[in-house]
């Protein structure tokens, strides 16, 4: 094993939650979630194809200096992810979900699942989730969604927060 791999082993070992974005396709956004990881402790998983290159200098410019602090991981498509993780509990959060955030039970180790900012989640991988482990961002009548990056950030800090923000009282 690299030494590469073996660090992001590690790292992946530490991460009590997993941000996974499925194809995200605009770079200042997911540079947003790396920060955002980084700065958690939550692992990143990024499943391709992309709709960028990942040293895209605005995605660089967004949070990749941040990097180095958290193990984003790449995929070539979803089955290599669930092939890497058979185990994770995953949560699919979708504008179509009925299940609000905030009535998930979350535990470590779960992984947070979210779709192209442009067209969300397709309902193949929504049908391979638990209709109970989709969960939607509540949002006023005439809203059609919300920036991903925004909601990956509350989706993340619910659960979290849930999790005592990893802090011993």
């Amino acid at each position: 094993m690299s030494a590469q791999n073996h660090r992001l082993l590690e790292v992946d070992k530490r991460m009590s939650l997993h941000i996974i974005l499925y194809q995200p396709e605009i770079p200042p956004n997911t540079g947003n979630i790396i920060r955002l990881c980084a700065n958690t402790g939550a692992g990143l998983h990024l499943i391709g194809p992309l709709g960028f290159q990942l040293d895209s200098t605005r995605v660089r410019r967004a949070g990749l200096d941040y990097s180095e602090m958290v193990g984003v991981q790449q995929y070539v498509n979803w089955d290599a992810f669930r092939a890497s993780h058979p185990e994770m509990r995953v949560w699919a959060f979708s504008t179509r979900a009925h299940k609000r955030y905030d009535q998930a039970e979350f535990q470590a180790g779960d992984g947070l699942l979210f779709g192209p900012e442009t067209r969300g989640l397709p309902d193949s991988l929504l049908g391979e989730t638990d209709p109970e482990q989709r969960l939607r961002m509540p949002m006023a009548d005439a809203s059609r969604s919300l920036n991903l990056s925004n909601t990956v950030a509350v989706g993340l800090y619910e659960a979290w927060r849930q999790l005592g923000f990893g802090v011993e009282e």
